[in-house]
C-alpha cells in the first residue's frame, strides 16, 4: 500500500510549505518595534510561514536575497534618525558602490512607528522604504505608519494594517490544498523556555560556597552566588572582591532543627530553610554546619545558628512593630549587561517640596575610568549634551513573592534555571536584552529580568488564556485579546494602568508553567534619562579618573480612575536608592548638537524637566571662548516648587523668561511668553540662533513652534506663519528632545 506522505501531490504541498518563508527585521530604541515584529511573527506562523525575526544589525545585505518576503518594522528616533540597532544595516544600504539593481529579487513591505509631535514624523521608515526601492527591491504590500499620538496608540494603525496584510498573504500566497491557517485557540510553540539546571538532590551533598569566586566553569559541587558587583560588566576589571572561605561546608541535615522553638512541622521548616540558604539573595550562612566544622569557626554553633533563630518567627524577637514599615528592597546584584558601567550614586535629593504633587529628584552619579582589556591605559565614561543614561530597574521582592504564590512556584522559586531556545534557526539563546545572573534562580529572573508590573499587551491575554481551565476566565481573556473589542481592552488595561501582576490576580485560575516565563513576561527594559550636566560639571573635584553624571528625574507616581496608586517601575526603584549604592548604567549617544552650535546664540524653550539637556548644553557653552548669548523660556506650575536650577541662570549669563501656570488665576504657558517677547525672539532668530525645544511630547512641541512663527509675524520678521517656518528651516538649526 502506498502511503499518502509519499504521493506526488503531498510532496508538492510540502515543497509549497517549505518555500513559505518570511524574514522580519526590526529597528527599535524602546522595544515597541520588537513587540510588533513578534506579533507579525505569530501572524505569519499561523499561516504556515517559516519565520525569522531579528534586529536589522544582525543581518547582511546578501541575507535579504534568501527570503521570498521581508517585513521591516522601524521606529524613528531623535530628529528623524535610524535606531542604533538598525544603524549598521542602514549604512550598508548607503554604500556608494552598491549596484542600483542589487536588491531586485527582494520583495518587501515596511511599517513605521513615530510620534507626530516631532517635526520629522516617521522619517526613518520613509528613508528606508525609499532606499530599498532605489536598490531595485519591490514593495509587495503598501507601507504602514503608526502615530503614538493616536487615541488608540500604535494599535490605532497597526491592527488594521496587520489584518489587511494577513488577508493579502492568504490571497497572494494561498495554502496548499488540505492545509488551513492555525486558529487562535491553538497555542504556538514557545521560542524560549526555562529549564532547571541539574542541582543537588541529596541533603548530604556539599552546600554551595556562597562566598567563593568562580574563575572558570561551575563545578558539580559549587554554584557561583558571589555578588555580581565583583564581575566585570563592561569587559573591564572591577575593584570589588570577596574573600572565599577555606573550609568546605558540609550540611548537617538535622542540626538546623535544634535551635528552633515552637516548630509544629520541623521537616517542612527545614525544607524552607534549605531553599533559603541556597538562594543567592539570602544573607544567611549555610548553618548549621557539622560539629567538627563549627569548632573551627569563631563563635561556633551559636554564631552559625543565629540566622536560623531569627528565621523562626521574627515577631518573637523584634523590639519594634515592623508591620507596615519599609518593604524589602531589590538586591544589589549587578547584571552582566553589555556595554554598561558601574556607577556610584552620590546624591539622590528631592528638589520639590514634600507637599508638592510631584517628586522630582536630582541624582548625581560617579563613574570611574576602567582599564581597557588589551592595554594599560584607561577608558573614561564620556558624553555630550543630548546623550542619555540608561538605568535598569528591578522588581521588588514582595511583588515577585506575590506572583510566585499565585502561580504555585514556591517549590522551585529558588532553584537555578537556564534559558533554552527551541528553534534551530534562532540567532539568540534567550530573549533579546535579557541578561540574567549566572545560575539565576527563578526568583532572581523575576526580580532582575522579567517585567511583571508592565501594562500587558494584547498578546499577553491571548497567551495566558491557554493556562486556565475556567471557561468564564478563558472567554474573558480572549475577549481582551480580540482586536474587534479594543475599547474593552483599553478600558481594562491602559485607562486604569492595570499591571500584569494585577491581571493575574484578577484571574487566579491562570497557572502559568514556569517553563513558559520567557513567552509570557516581557523583558525589563532600561529607561533613558537625558543627562543634565555638561562642561566643568563632568569633572570630579576629588578624582580626575571619575566622570560625574547628573540627572533631573520626575518620578512617576499617580492615582488612577480606580483610586489606586501607580508608580513606574524605574521611578519606584530610583526612589529607594541610597547614596553609596552601585548600579549599572548604559549610555546612548545622539548626534543632535554640533560643537559649532556653542558659538551661535541660543533660543531655548523647556517646560519642566525638559530643562535637563538644555542645562547640559549651557554648561558646555561656558568652555567655548566665543559662545553666543542665550535666552531661556522656562515653564512650570509654581515658581516656588518647579523652578529647577533657578540659582544658576544668572551666574551662567542666561536671560530667563518664566511661565508658571498655577501662580495666577489665568494659566500662562511658555508659548504665551514667547508671543509676549516677540521682539526678543525675532532678534535671536534673525541672528541665526540655535533653537532648542525640550520637554514632554504631545501638544507642547507643536504649540511652541506655532508660537515662534506667531512671534516672528508680530515682530515683523515674517508676513505669515508659512514664511516664518521657511525662515527657521533655512537659517536656524532646531534641536528637539521630547519624550
Amino acid at each position: 500500500m502506498t502511503m499518502a506522505a509519499s504521493s506526488p501531490g503531498t510532496k508538492a504541498s510540502q515543497v509549497q510549505v517549505d518555500n513559505r518563508r518570511i524574514l522580519i527585521l526590526y529597528g527599535s530604541e524602546t522595544g515597541n518595534s520588537q513587540d510588533l515584529a513578534n506579533d507579525l511573527e505569530s501572524l505569519a506562523e499561523r499561516l504556515h510561514f517559516q519565520t525569522m525575526v531579528c534586529e536589522m544589525n544582525d543581518v547582511e545585505l546578501n541575507t535579504l536575497l534568501r527570503y521570498p518576503l521581508i517585513i521591516f518594522i522601524i521606529s524613528t528616533t531623535g530628529q528623524g534618525e535610524i535606531p542604533r540597532n538598525a544603524l549598521k544595516f542602514w549604512k550598508s544600504l548607503l554604500r556608494k558602490r552598491l549596484p542600483l539593481n542589487c536588491l531586485q529579487l527582494v520583495k518587501f513591505t515596511t511599517f513605521g512607528l513615530g510620534d507626530s509631535s516631532y517635526s520629522k514624523y516617521n522619517w526613518a521608515v520613509r528613508k528606508l522604504h525609499k532606499r530599498l526601492e532605489q536598490l531595485g527591491a519591490t514593495e509587495f504590500y503598501p507601507r504602514g505608519e503608526a502615530d503614538e499620538r493616536h487615541e488608540d496608540g500604535i494599535d490605532g494603525t497597526f491592527l488594521s494594517w496587520s489584518l489587511s496584510l494577513r488577508n493579502h498573504l492568504l490571497r497572494e500566497y494561498p495554502l496548499p490544498e488540505g492545509l488551513s491557517p492555525i486558529p487562535p485557540d491553538v497555542q504556538l510553540p514557545p521560542k524560549f523556555t526555562l529549564e532547571l539546571i541539574p542541582n543537588m538532590d541529596s541533603a548530604d551533598q556539599p552546600m554551595p560556597d556562597r562566598d567563593a569566586q568562580q574563575n572558570g566553569g561551575v563545578s558539580s559541587n559549587s554554584v557561583d552566588h558571589s555578588s555580581a558587583a565583583a564581575r566585570p560588566t563592561n569587559g573591564h576589571n572591577t575593584h570589588q572582591t570577596e574573600q572565599p572561605h577555606s573550609q568546605e561546608q558540609i550540611h548537617d541535615t538535622t542540626a538546623a532543627l535544634f535551635s528552633h522553638v515552637d516548630t509544629p512541622n520541623p521537616m517542612l521548616l527545614e525544607q524552607e530553610l534549605r531553599a533559603e540558604r541556597v538562594s543567592a539573595t539570602s544573607n544567611a550562612y549555610s548553618a548549621r554546619l557539622s560539629e567538627g566544622t563549627a569548632r573551627e569557626i569563631p563563635g561556633g554553633i551559636d554564631i552559625l545558628d543565629r540566622p536560623n533563630v531569627l528565621r523562626d518567627d521574627p515577631s518573637k524577637y523584634s523590639i519594634e512593630d515592623t508591620s507596615g514599615t519599609k518593604e524589602a528592597l531589590p538586591p544589589a546584584d549587578l547584571l552582566p549587561i553589555p556595554r554598561s558601567w558601574p556607577a556610584v550614586l552620590r546624591e539622590n535629593r528631592r528638589i520639590t517640596p514634600t507637599n508638592h504633587w510631584q517628586d522630582v529628584r536630582h541624582l548625581v552619579f560617579e563613574i570611574r575610568a576602567q582599564p581597557t582589556p588589551n592595554r594599560n591605559d584607561l577608558e573614561y565614561f564620556s558624553y555630550v549634551p543630548g546623550d542619555t543614561v540608561v538605568i535598569y530597574p528591578k522588581n521588588f521582592p514582595a511583588d515577585v513573592q506575590a506572583l510566585i504564590d499565585l502561580m504555585g512556584w514556591q517549590d522551585i522559586a529558588d532553584m537555578s534555571f537556564e534559558h533554552r531556545a527551541n528553534q534551530q534557526n534562532i540567532l539568540y539563546s534567550r530573549p533579546r536584552n535579557c541578561h540574567p545572573l549566572p545560575q539565576s534562580t527563578l526568583r532572581q529572573l523575576l526580580i532582575h529580568n522579567y517585567d511583571i508590573t508592565a501594562i500587558p499587551k494584547r498578546t499577553f491575554f491571548q497567551e495566558i488564556a491557554f493556562y486556565t481551565e475556567d471557561a468564564t476566565h478563558k472567554e474573558r481573556l480572549r475577549d481582551f485579546a480580540n482586536p474587534a473589542l479594543s475599547d474593552e481592552f483599553y478600558d481594562y488595561t491602559s485607562r486604569p494602568r492595570r499591571s500584569i501582576l494585577e491581571v493575574l490576580q484578577d484571574f487566579p485560575s491562570v497557572k502559568i508553567p514556569y517553563e513558559h516565563v520567557p513567552t509570557i513576561f516581557p523583558v525589563i527594559r532600561g529607561r533613558e534619562y537625558s543627562i543634565a550636566s555638561g562642561g566643568s560639571l563632568l569633572k570630579s573635584a576629588v578624582n580626575p579618573q571619575v566622570t560625574r553624571v547628573e540627572l533631573l528625574v520626575a518620578l512617576v507616581k499617580y492615582k488612577t480612575v480606580l483610586r489606586k496608586t501607580r508608580q513606574g517601575i524605574c521611578s519606584r526603584y530610583l526612589a529607594t536608592l541610597s547614596p553609596g549604592t552601585v548600579i549599572n548604567v548604559g549610555h546612548k549617544e545622539y548626534d543632535t548638537l554640533e560643537a559649532s552650535f556653542c558659538r551661535r546664540p541660543l533660543l531655548a524653550i523647556a517646560p519642566g524637566t525638559g530643562i535637563a539637556p538644555i542645562r547640559a548644553h549651557i554648561w558646555d557653552r561656558r568652555d567655548e571662548p566665543h559662545a553666543g548669548d542665550a535666552v531661556l523660556f522656562f515653564g512650570g506650575r509654581n515658581r516656588n516648587a518647579d523652578f529647577y536650577f533657578k540659582t544658576e541662570w544668572e551666574r551662567l549669563g542666561v536671560k530667563v523668561f518664566t511661565a508658571f501656570s498655577r501662580d495666577q488665576d489665568e494659566k500662562i504657558y511658555v508659548q504665551d511668553r514667547i508671543r509676549e517677547q516677540a521682539l526678543v525672539v525675532c532678534d535671536y532668530i534673525d541672528r541665526g540662533a540655535v533653537i532648542c525645544i525640550c520637554g514632554s511630547s504631545g501638544k507642547m512641541p507643536e504649540a511652541v513652534r506655532t508660537a515662534l512663527y506667531d512671534a516672528m509675524v508680530i515682530g515683523k520678521l515674517a508676513p505669515d506663519r508659512e514664511t516664518a517656518k521657511e525662515i527657521i528651516r533655512t537659517g536656524n538649526p532646531i534641536w528637539e528632545e521630547v519624550w
